[in-house]
């Protein structure tokens, strides 16, 4: 039994996928299928850039799932094997619900467009920051965040990425104070993160309740492979249910490391990571227990490699 997980931001780099593109005409066509409705080149922002723009959120997020998709095209081209389950990281939820038949791509790379665009008007810029806390415990974290914040001014867990490795978002000054004390109580890692958008924490609550209104002009329809949700740890199968935990997605913490622990509790061996780098394969390596073997499809000669 294997399970494919998705990547979210922070994956993209200028010339994704240039190799893949060589071998196969399958990325160009997804690309081209998502410039259509983006009314842009996505294919040459994400070859060309300007970086700036590609590092954007809402240029961000249609690259990565448009990326994304198109190795899961290739992967279902290369193996008739069905996956047991598919996982996303915060954006890569969208991914995984596209590959359970949940959401059409069109559909989905117009969705995550605006899910990039409501978040980055959230906050002004400056307002909100996220950091990168490795080397303490997730709970070690939780009351560093408590001891920092104040009325005005909050930060707390986004992403709980790995068993010392938690991500924390909110306020610019309230992130700062954190990096300062996380260092002096002996975090191997504490720095800013160069994100415009502070995701998964209450300063994203406005973005998440005009995404709300948008999701509810929306079909869903019910999940032809299980999908394990970031917000929850769960499986949902009805439309509902599963547009509930998108809107909330924006502004809980994804719980990483829960959902690695579940995969291997349901005796998955093997997962595979499916899109650009390979972050999420770095990651499955330092959380007990998860699934034994994590391997990264980012490159025609790892895809070469792959054995089910």
């Amino acid at each position: 039994m294997f399970a494919l997980m998705f990547p979210g931001q922070g994956s993209q780099s200028l010339g994704m996928l240039q190799d893949w593109a060589q071998q196969s005409s399958i990325v160009t066509e997804t690309f081209s299928q998502a410039s259509s409705q983006l009314n842009y080149d996505l294919w040459a922002l994400v070859q060309t850039g300007p970086d700036e723009k590609l590092n954007q959120t809402q240029y961000t997020q249609a690259a990565i799932l448009t990326a994304s998709i198109a190795l899961y095209r290739i992967f279902t081209q290369g193996f008739s094997a069905k996956p047991s389950y598919l996982v996303g990281h915060s954006l890569g939820e969208y991914t995984a619900l596209v590959c359970a038949g949940v959401l059409e791509f069109e559909t989905a790379v117009k969705l995550v467009e605006l899910r990039g665009r409501l978040m980055q008007e959230a906050v002004p810029l400056g307002v909100g920051a996220m950091a990168a806390i490795v080397g303490l415990k997730a709970e070690e974290v939780e009351a560093l965040c408590k001891t920092v914040s104040t009325l005005t001014e909050y930060v707390t867990p986004a992403n709980y990425n790995a068993d010392t490795q938690v991500v924390v978002a909110g306020h610019s000054l309230a992130v700062e104070r954190l990096i300062l004390i996380a260092a002096e109580r002996g975090a191997k890692i504490a720095k800013k993160l160069p994100m415009s958008v502070p995701s998964h924490c209450f300063l994203m609550k406005s973005a998440a309740e005009k995404l709300a209104k948008h999701l509810d002009t929306l079909s869903f329809n019910i999940p032809q492979i299980p999908v394990i949700h970031n917000v929850d740890v769960s499986e949902h199968q009805s439309s509902l249910e599963i547009k509930e935990s998108l809107i909330k997605q924006l502004y809980f913490p994804v719980r990483w490391t829960e959902i690695m622990n579940k995969l291997a509790h349901f005796q998955i061996k093997k997962v595979i990571e499916c899109g650009p780098g390979k972050v999420l394969t770095g990651l499955s390596k330092r959380i007990t227990p998860s699934p034994s073997e994590a391997i990264s499809i980012s490159s025609p000669a790892a895809f070469q490699d792959l054995s089910l």
